[in-house]
């Protein structure tokens, strides 16, 4: 009975161990439900857009004059959709800057899902208070992203010379009034995991 028993414990260490992630990250058989939460983030950001002011498509010049506080974003753990053997590590650093009217623009660099060093400069919009939760929002940002190159260009759509328009749907949660975390849909790639900090 004994010898059964540390036959399977044994069976589950080696298993845990050749999935090379700490078990409170996302594991492959978990996806389904990633994928579900990240589909809910891009439904609720063009519902949310269309309630809420100001209209998506006017004053940006003034707003993103007038941003005021600073906001700095790392991304340790990206999710695969569909993990490759070619994937590295997906890392990302954003700095970006604030409006009270939820608007912002922003620089990130990151390691693409290929290794590659990349870019991404942007303009987006947050929405405060989403499904009646003062601590929840939606957020986009769209702009040029630049790394995808040589052997990997054609991994994302409209690649001229490395650089590709990019657009990022997102979903979050205040921990503090300073403090989130947040979900970064990338398109049918994956789901990034990010922690951002605000300096009012």
């Amino acid at each position: 009975m004994n010898i059964r028993n540390g036959a399977r414990s044994r069976t589950k260490a080696a298993t845990a161990g050749r999935s090379g992630r700490p078990a409170f990250l996302p594991q492959p058989r978990r996806v389904t439900g990633w994928a579900a939460l990240a589909a809910l983030a891009v439904s609720m950001v063009p519902a949310v857009a269309a309630a809420q002011a100001p209209p998506v498509w006017s004053g940006w010049p003034d707003s993103l004059a007038r941003a005021e506080h600073w906001r700095l974003a790392v991304s340790p753990f990206t999710q695969h959709w569909r993990p490759s053997d070619e994937h590295r590590m997906v890392r990302a650093v954003a700095l970006e800057r604030f409006g009270d009217d939820g608007r912002f623009w922003g620089v990130s660099y990151f390691t693409n899902s290929f290794g590659q060093p990349s870019g991404y400069a942007f303009i987006g919009q947050r929405y405060p208070g989403i499904l009646g939760q003062p601590s929840m929002y939606a957020q986009w940002s769209g702009g040029i992203m630049y790394g995808y190159t040589g052997k990997y260009q054609h991994k994302v759509p409209l690649n001229f010379k490395g650089f590709s328009p990019g657009f990022v749907p997102s979903i979050g949660f205040k921990f503090t009034r300073n403090t989130s975390f947040q979900y970064n849909l990338l398109g049918d790639a994956g789901v990034m995991f990010q922690i951002s900090h605000d300096w009012r």
